[in-house]
Formats: structure tokens, C-alpha cells, sequence
């Protein structure tokens, strides 16, 4: 390319803006289905970590309070161990965690972006801009590598809670709203 054809440091700049703005939005709507993921994971965690524990209380009282009540305890036990298997199987807990983990950490990317964006990017030599980027680029990249994908209720659910203002802070609001 001559040097006459060279992108000029200003359409470089506006370049770099179109960029982490498309890095905030990916990182935003992540983010957001991450956390819906995270709440989905803890409703199955509780439906059925909690009936699995109280059909165990059960069992053991049951077989405990009379020889009559052996079947019961019985049925009631593996009913118990069934829902155990599952808990352990599905492992609920741990991808609840790692769900929220991933979450939080494309919220991290998200804000980085933002203020690179609208507090560094104005002042930032040209290339320490486009280094910046590449690395927030890089740190969303490897956070895609390592998340879980996120079912289509999570992604619906996220998608409408951004709709609907979620991740909206109040400043941006009085910063577009105009003087009266």
C-alpha cells in the first residue's frame, strides 16, 4: 500500500471506535446470557438438590419410626439416590458457577471496552489504541474458548432483558437526555 493510500490517523481512530463498540455489544449480550444461564442452572440446583434431600430425610425416619413402613423407606430411598444421580450427573452447581464466572468476566470486557472507548480512545496515541484493543479482543476471545454455550431461553431471556433497558446505567441517560 503507498503511503498516499494509507488510512489516516483519524479514520484509524474511527475504525478502532466501530470496533469496541461491536467488543462491548458482544460482551453485553454474553454477558447477559451468561447471567440468565447462572439462574437457570440454580432453579435446576434447588428442583432437584432440595427434593432429593427431603425424600432422604423421609426414607431415613420412615424406616427408622417402624418395621412396617421397610417398603416405603425403601421406594422413598432410591427415589432419593435417583434424584442424587441426577444432581451429580447434571452437576447444576458447578455449571451454575462457571455461568456466573463467565459472566462476570465478559461484564469485565464490556466495561474495559466502554472506557477505552470514551476515555482513553480521544487521547491515545493511534497505536497504543489498536494494542489495546487487540488485547480486549484477545481477553473476549479466550473467555468464547472457555464459556459454555448458552441455551435458547437463557439467550431469548437476555436479549429481552437488554431490550428492556438491563445494563442501562442512569447516567447514560441524563448524558443523552437533553438540557431542558
Amino acid at each position: 500500500m503507498r503511503e498516499a493510500d494509507a488510512p489516516s490517523d483519524a479514520e484509524r481512530r474511527r475504525a478502532i471506535e466501530a470496533e469496541l463498540m461491536r467488543l462491548e455489544e458482544s460482551a453485553k449480550y454474553s454477558s447477559q446470557g451468561q447471567f440468565e444461564q447462572t439462574k437457570q442452572w440454580r432453579v435446576v440446583n434447588l428442583a432437584v438438590g432440595l427434593p432429593a434431600s427431603v425424600l432422604a430425610a423421609i426414607s431415613g425416619t420412615t424406616a427408622l419410626a417402624s418395621t412396617g413402613g421397610r417398603i416405603w423407606a425403601g421406594i422413598l430411598a432410591l427415589a432419593a439416590a435417583g434424584l442424587g444421580t441426577v444432581l451429580t450427573t447434571v452437576n447444576a452447581s458447578h455449571r451454575m458457577n462457571q455461568a456466573s464466572a463467565a459472566a462476570n468476566a465478559y461484564l469485565e470486557v464490556q466495561t474495559a471496552a466502554r472506557q477505552l472507548r470514551e476515555i482513553d480512545l480521544p487521547v491515545l496515541p493511534v497505536e497504543e489504541a489498536r494494542a489495546a484493543l487487540a488485547e480486549l479482543t484477545a481477553r473476549r476471545d479466550e473467555q468464547n474458548k472457555t464459556a459454555e454455550p448458552i441455551n435458547r431461553r437463557a439467550r431469548r431471556k437476555a436479549q429481552e432483558n437488554i431490550a428492556t433497558g438491563g445494563q442501562t446505567y442512569a447516567v447514560d441517560q441524563t448524558l443523552t437526555t437533553p438540557d431542558r
